[in-house]
């Protein structure tokens, strides 16, 4: 049988989501088990696996549901809307970051008219 058109890609999608659930609970069980069995005394390291196998867990179950959705056209469109929402965003943000990096550079190693003019700087 070839494999090719939604099906596949549904199942191929399908099955990578269920691996990354794998994968984020893996995450979430072996932090818990190194801090039972005192292998890792950091609270800070094994909080921060745990956030990330969570986070992997619901992006796994998002994409499980999304993939396994028969109508995709609807998602289709509101991900077009969202994408081009953050991307103006995102290019809003890029342009503030330049300019406050000119900014730093034209206005750097300036003298402070108030200070002692024998001062360095």
């Amino acid at each position: 049988m070839v494999c090719g058109g939604f099906t596949c890609s549904k199942n191929a999608l399908c099955s990578l989501n269920v691996v990354y659930m794998l994968v984020g609970l893996l995450l979430i069980g072996v932090a818990a088990w190194g801090k039972g069995y005192g292998l890792v005394s950091s609270i800070h390291i094994i909080g921060g696996v745990i956030a990330v196998g969570v986070f992997l867990l619901l992006i796994a179950v998002v994409g499980l549901i999304g993939s396994s959705s028969p109508t995709q056209t609807p998602m289709l469109d509101h991900a077009t809307e969202a994408l081009k929402i953050l991307g103006g965003v995102g290019l809003f943000f890029s342009f503030t970051e330049i300019l406050g990096v000119w900014l730093a550079v034209r206005y750097r190693n300036q003298k402070d008219p108030r200070a002692n003019p024998s001062a360095f700087l």
